[in-house]
């Protein structure tokens, strides 16, 4: 599978399985309305592994561009292919949110709420404030991040991608992954809806502007900076300790 289209499919499925866990307990009407913010975060995890499973022997599977930016500012893959990538995910972020309106799309009709509605696709904070969502996005960030370059297996990096960028994270890389998400989704998470990757915001966001959904309510496009900038900073702030650290 060539890189772009891996991290086009893995993130598409990222989103799929991840905001679809969101629809499934927000939207009305379906079995899992109300199971509660663990069963969110325990979806996503799972999305997480299951996209990066997918995408991981094509691509790396950054499914992220806070990873590919971190990986770029270790010198890790070009400038070129670090843009590629990052076009990839949003590509793959949009059509995996357009997928979940499909699905869901009787329960969306269902459910009232523009503001639930716009959950299934993207984030926002629970009290309102830029400033304070950014920090929150940029540690969120940072912990993904930082754990993800230690996780890299340096027995099976030997194999890269046309352009430089690295293969790293084995089965077990990719489980430890899913529980760091799954962790900061119960840790941190509470504040800003723990976007931690500006496509996964950026991306549906995008979907829910576009998408012919009745009683949709805006986009909250004065937000959408937030969740883009956060993740940014906090990768390339990851790639600076780590390069120090290590």
């Amino acid at each position: 599978m060539n890189a772009l289209i891996g991290e086009v499919v893995g993130t598409l499925i990222l989103i799929l399985l991840g905001n679809g866990v969101v629809s499934n307990v927000l939207l009305k009407k379906t079995s899992g309305n109300g199971a509660g913010w663990i069963v969110i975060t325990a979806g996503w995890g799972i999305a997480v592994f299951v996209g990066a499973t997918i995408a991981n022997a094509a691509s790396g599977a950054h499914l992220n561009p806070a990873v590919t930016i971190a990986k770029l500012a270790l010198g890790d893959m070009s400038f070129s292919l670090a843009i590629g990538y990052m076009l990839a995910q949003m590509l793959g972020a949009i059509l995996g949110a357009m997928l979940v309106y499909l699905f869901y799309r009787s329960h969306f009709q269902a459910t009232e709420s523009a503001s639930e509605k716009l959950s299934c696709f993207c984030t926002a904070p629970s009290i309102p404030g830029n400033g304070q969502a950014l920090l929150c996005e940029m540690i969120g960030t940072f912990v993904l991040v930082y754990a993800i370059l230690h996780f890299q297996n340096p027995l099976l990096a030997s194999g890269s991608v046309e352009g430089g960028a690295e293969l790293g994270l084995g089965s077990i890389g990719l489980l430890q992954v899913a529980f760091v998400v799954f962790g900061i989704g119960l840790s941190l998470g509470g504040t800003t809806g723990y976007a931690i990757n500006p496509a996964r915001d950026l991306g549906p966001r995008i979907a829910h502007a576009l998408l012919p959904m009745e009683n949709k309510g805006d986009s909250d496009w004065g937000y959408a900076i937030v969740p883009v900038m956060g993740p940014l900073l906090g990768g390339v702030l990851a790639a600076i300790v780590y390069s120090v650290l290590l």
